[in-house]
């Protein structure tokens, strides 16, 4: 096991990254947690695959846990299904101190978050991934938020969890595409911060994908240090967070015109190398550094080129992402791999001359 502390003063917290921690999740959060009742959230899925496990590591740590259950999929990430929650906490009397426990993918996070931030004006919020995406990604940074109108993370809080267990043992039930959509984000996370980590990518790609236990492990733990690196810097993404963006805002936009056909992963994958295409064009990444971000992102079998949509109409939903400032859609774009910056405005002929480039 290895543990990476996220340092944000009085919210500060633990990230426990390993195999086989969800047997030792009643152990592990005994340290962080004085009280014996406890919430879990998470999806009837999730919860026939670890809840037997889960429950008796945490009954063995000593503590009652009431299991709630939404269904799995992006649609469920509703003030709706909030409101629902909200009901169930207080069936069951939930209080200040009672713990929310998320137990899933970066819906369960994300919505199980949300309910934390708000419910009670606030009580402890617990993580526990069980995707990759949500491992390197969702999990960490204290994001968390509902869909609102379609649009993707459109209501939200920044809400730190106490502590979050990482079991990589739970990639082991994932379907081939839920690895790949969580290798955009630690790509990302390379693109943006370590070139280093790039180059690992590179290197390790066929343990990668044979799923060598040794370089998945560290491979996470990498990916998680770059964004422990960036949201020390800027917690509540008033600046430099920002860079966590690239590719987003393209890709979100996919993602909601898509109806959620796309996964996050796939969406910000088209989105990186549109980003990197602007980036070119506009002098600052080379053709060659390029080349190497869409040559890994194809070696993943993620996608790389944009849907038939209506040109017009993408931009359009861009304008209503949260990066948006003072009417401005805001861009993150590359110096190089590892050096990301954040553009206030990019001129749209330059935007709709990429995204209606069918080179992939």
């Amino acid at each position: 096991m290895q543990t990476i502390k996220i340092n944000l003063k009085e919210n500060s917290y633990q990230i426990h990254i390993g195999f086989g921690l969800i047997s030792k999740f009643g152990q592990l959060l005994r340290k962080v947690v004085a009280g014996n009742r406890l919430v879990m959230v998470t999806n009837p899925a999730i919860e026939n695959l670890y809840g037997t496990m889960i429950k008796q590591s945490l009954t063995s740590g000593g503590f009652e846990v009431t299991v709630l259950k939404v269904p799995e999929g992006e649609e469920q990430k509703t003030l709706q299904n909030a409101s629902l929650l909200y009901s169930e906490l207080s069936d069951c009397h939930a209080e200040r101190n009672t713990p929310i426990i998320a137990l899933g993918g970066g819906v369960i996070g994300d919505l199980a978050g949300f309910v934390a931030a708000t419910y009670l004006r606030g009580v402890p919020f617990i993580q526990v991934p069980t995707t990759l995406l949500a491992q390197v990604d969702s999990s960490v940074g204290g994001k968390v938020a509902v869909d609102y109108n379609k649009l993707k993370n459109k209501i939200g809080a920044f809400y730190q969890p106490k502590l979050v267990v990482t079991d990589i043992e739970t990639l082991h039930t994932l379907p081939q595409r839920d690895i790949v959509n969580g290798m955009a984000e630690i790509i990302k996370h390379a693109i943006i911060w370590d070139e280093k980590l790039f180059d690992y990518i590179e290197t390790n790609f066929n343990k990668i994908i044979a799923f060598d236990a040794e370089v998945i492990e560290e491979l996470i733990v990498k990916a998680v240090k770059v964004k422990a690196e960036v949201i020390e810097k800027d917690e509540k993404d008033t600046n430099m967070r920002n860079i966590l963006n690239y590719g987003h805002t393209i890709g979100h936009a996919i993602e909601t015109l898509s109806a959620f056909k796309f996964k996050h992963g796939e969406a910000v994958a088209i989105g990186m190398i549109a980003a990197g295409k602007i980036s070119n064009k506009l002098g600052m990444l080379s053709p060659n550094q390029l080349y190497r971000i869409k040559d890994i992102i194809k070696k993943f079998g993620l996608p790389t080129m944009l849907p038939e949509f209506d040109i017009g109409q993408l931009i359009e939903t861009m304008r209503h992402d949260k990066k948006v400032l003072a009417g401005k859609i805001r861009f993150v774009l590359l110096d190089s791999i590892g050096k990301a910056v954040v553009v206030d405005e990019v001129d749209l002929s330059l935007v709709k001359e990429v995204l209606s480039d069918r080179d992939s």
